[in-house]
């Protein structure tokens, strides 16, 4: 495991330019943010930074209708004074002149040429911008772009607070605690088998779940009806020779009549009118019972076809985490639906670890570190 260079380590702040990238990409509707979780988990790195004496820029991308920043500018501003400029030029020279207690946030980085391609031009315009840069938007640490990887190419570049608390949450996972309980869900099997390979062997058991157990029912020889399934060979036969693989016992199958009628069923009963959309109460209690008897678990991606309303296991099996980390399990939980699922249950302060991070925990996960630590470590 590589040992990050932290902000704690970056000496005397007090006047110096401090570029962060952030990750604001939260979910807005009609110019209004629905979850502010990714700003309340970065702003304990800037406003650190604020107390040091810095003069703060902050960059971020965002994804969400209008593809702006500027609803987030009144979150940010209950927290700490913020001018928002719109180009770089503005943002460079407001970040020189700028009083400290105040920070400086560009417009979506992402409208800039060359953001997404890692230019080399664009990462020096941002590098020139400050003295130092901090990278705490761990959750986009898996794209080599020009925010996240090419300034660290040219300044003294820092993990800040949130990257750092995710980079060992979750390195616990890949140096674990036995028993260990590795639980992954959701779909996109293709891009999830290697996680399935890894912690076959670093875990003590492993639950492939959700649309992800059907490419394992299909190997299995079970018809699945209409369910998703993944198209493409993925050695899904030899892998369920290995005795650590746990799938689910029982599913919840929807008619596909139009009717929508469902029923709870083995897998192997699952009619050729049917797909599967979640699993069911056995698979949960059995997960639970595992957790209650492990040191670690670690939990990604949902039951059932969150979007579509099947969240009722996924939910019940939160709740029976959150019971198991009250009793001195250690927890850590990531992936989109997952974190919905314990926020709508607040029990979010439960769990060890929650991470704001998808794809960048997968990948992390899966090979020990993301370019946006590389790019730290060699810098």
């Amino acid at each position: 495991m590589h040992t990050l260079p932290r902000i704690h380590d970056a000496g005397p702040l007090a006047g110096k330019r401090v570029l962060v990238r952030a990750d604001f990409n939260v979910p807005v509707v009609d110019g209004v943010v629905i979850d502010s979780t990714r700003i309340s988990k970065n702003l304990r790195t800037i406003k650190w930074l604020v107390a040091q004496g810095a003069k703060v820029g902050v960059i971020s991308h965002i994804e969400s209708a209008g593809k702006t920043l500027e609803p987030i500018v009144p979150l940010l501003s209950a927290a700490v004074p913020v001018t928002f400029c719109r180009g770089l030029d503005l943002f460079s020279r407001t970040l020189a002149t700028t009083d400290t207690g105040r920070i400086v946030l560009l417009e979506n980085v992402r409208l800039l040429d060359g953001e997404m391609t890692n230019d080399p031009g664009l990462a020096r315009l941002l590098a020139a911008t400050a003295d130092i840069f901090v990278n705490d938007a761990f959750s986009v640490s898996h794209r080599m772009h020009a925010s996240v990887v090419g300034i660290a190419a040219h300044i003294p570049s820092y993990a800040g607070l949130q990257f750092e608390a995710e980079y060992k949450a979750l390195s616990a996972a890949l140096t674990p605690e036995h028993p260990f309980v590795f639980m992954l869900g959701g779909a996109k099997f293709d891009t999830k088998v290697p996680l399935v390979q890894k912690f076959l062997e670093l875990a003590d058991t492993v639950f492939v779940g959700g649309a992800l157990a059907h490419n394992f029912f299909r190997a299995a020889g079970y018809d699945i009806g209409h369910s998703l399934v993944a198209e493409g060979s993925f050695n899904e036969k030899e892998l369920l020779k290995n005795g650590k693989l746990f799938l689910p016992v029982d599913v919840i199958a929807e008619t596909t009549d139009g009717s929508k009628q469902t029923r709870v069923t083995i897998p192997e009963a699952l009619r050729s009118d049917e797909k599967i959309v979640d699993n069911g109460p056995k698979t949960v209690a059995q997960l639970i019972a595992l957790a209650h008897a492990a040191k670690l678990v670690v939990w990604n991606g949902p039951l059932g076809a969150y979007e579509f309303g099947y969240k009722h296991y996924t939910l019940d099996l939160a709740r029976g985490l959150s019971e198991c980390a009250l009793d001195g399990v250690k927890t850590i939980l990531g992936g989109g639906d997952t974190v919905a699922a314990i926020k709508e249950l607040d029990i979010e302060h439960t769990f060890t670890h929650v991470s704001t991070a998808g794809g960048a925990m997968l990948e992390f996960l899966e090979k020990g570190t993301l370019p946006g630590i590389e790019a730290l470590v060699q810098n």
